[in-house]
């Protein structure tokens, strides 16, 4: 069994870590460069950066920021948020990320995926998606921050992002996102079973046994959260240990 992974999320808004509930409410989370610092001294095994209003408005994601959070770390870095070029991509990367992740821009695109992974390789390139479930019982893809919806099924874009390059997806449950009432078990089991690529849950996580049922119960690769980091309610070493206690392969 490969080792799982814990992933900090900083959702980033005017330079400041933010978060919400169900991608609403937003409150201040603290400072990027300094949380940056100390999840990486915590022991997260990957660090995520997402710039949340760079594509409503429409400007490309803050490289300058990115630059100065990746001085503060040694643990791989995946930036996303107003993504749409090659161009866009190499800076990020000559500012520190490891990674990039792509998500409204790559859906209105498809062809952008392919040429990524090209120019970088599929190692490189995260596809985001913002999933809900809906009244029909299927999940439903949703773009621009969760604000726009869309006739896509999750599995389906999930599915066509992976033949065209992407190497790992980003999977956020809409409903789920903030509440901490646990991650989106069903969803995210099925891109396991479905897909070639490593997949990240997100959005629910509340508790240890939150994380315990999302690897063993929906076999996910890793778990990314972001408000029970941020206000302490969870430590990042407390929760690899509990996770060795109950079998699951962590890096400590």
């Amino acid at each position: 069994m490969l080792t799982k992974r814990i992933i900090p999320c900083l959702d980033i808004r005017d330079g400041r870590t933010v978060k919400g509930v169900n991608f609403e409410n937003i409150r201040d989370a603290g400072d990027p460069v300094e949380l940056g610092a100390f999840y990486a001294n915590q022991g997260a095994d990957e660090l995520v950066f997402l710039d949340i209003t760079a594509t409503i408005e429409k400007r490309k994601t803050l490289s300058e920021l990115v630059n100065r959070i990746s001085h503060h770390i040694n643990i791989p870095f995946t930036v996303g948020g107003g993504i749409s070029s090659v161009d866009d991509v190499s800076i990020l990367l000559q500012n520190g990320a490891d990674k990039i992740s792509v998500n409204t821009s790559a859906y209105k695109n498809p062809p952008l995926i392919k040429d990524l992974a090209k120019e970088f390789g599929s190692q490189c390139i995260v596809l985001a998606i913002d999933t809900k479930l809906e009244a029909d019982g299927n999940w439903y893809v949703y773009l621009n921050g969760g604000r726009v919806k869309t006739d896509t099924k999750c599995i389906d874009w999930a599915k066509q992002a992976v033949d065209l390059g992407a190497g790992e997806i980003l999977l956020t449950s809409m409903n789920h996102d903030g509440t901490k009432q646990g991650f989106a078990l069903d969803i995210t089991a099925k891109l396991v079973e479905t897909l070639p690529v490593p997949i990240i849950a997100s959005g629910g996580g509340g508790t240890m046994d939150h994380f315990v049922d999302v690897f063993t119960t929906a076999k996910a690769d890793a778990a990314l959260a972001a408000s029970i980091f941020h206000f302490k309610e969870v430590a990042i070493p407390d929760l690899k240990a509990y996770l060795n206690e109950k079998g699951i392969i962590v890096r400590i």
